[in-house]
């Protein structure tokens, strides 16, 4: 009797987002750390390899249209969020000050979480939320 052999499972490999200005959203993730070359700004896609072989893919409006003709833009403050290690409390707090220095908007400044770490959200160009955290001491 002949079985089927197995295919493997789904692997999770990417986060997608779609943003409205590609050039002002790979901005704002430079400065939290992503390598994203600069060619990239013009380009209607983009991607930066993560930590554990995960990617974070960036694509225009207009490439959302092109695959989707009916695709709309989310609302700002979307669910979409993304969070971000540092490396402690002090640098949760840095990194919010210079973000919220460049002018992205701040939506939760740092705070010690009850469940044991330093917090901040600020958020991208397109309103989605982008944590910040460390462990406390």
């Amino acid at each position: 009797m002949n079985t089927p052999s197995a295919s493997p499972s789904p692997r999770f490999a990417a986060i997608g987002m779609v943003v409205s200005d590609m050039a002002a959203s790979l901005a704002f993730y430079r400065r939290l750390g992503l390598d994203i070359p600069t060619d990239a700004d013009t380009a209607p896609h983009a991607e930066a390899q993560l930590p554990g072989g995960l990617r974070l893919m960036w694509d225009s409006y207009e490439t959302a249209r092109a695959v989707d003709p009916d695709w709309t833009p989310p609302q700002a403050g979307a669910p979409t969020g993304l969070a971000f290690a540092c490396a402690d409390p002090a640098a949760v707090d840095k990194v919010y000050a210079e973000l919220t220095d460049a002018g992205y908007a701040g939506e939760k400044a740092p705070w010690d979480a009850f469940w044991g770490q330093r917090y901040a959200v600020v958020r991208d160009p397109d309103g989605h939320g982008v944590d910040l955290f460390a462990p406390l001491a």
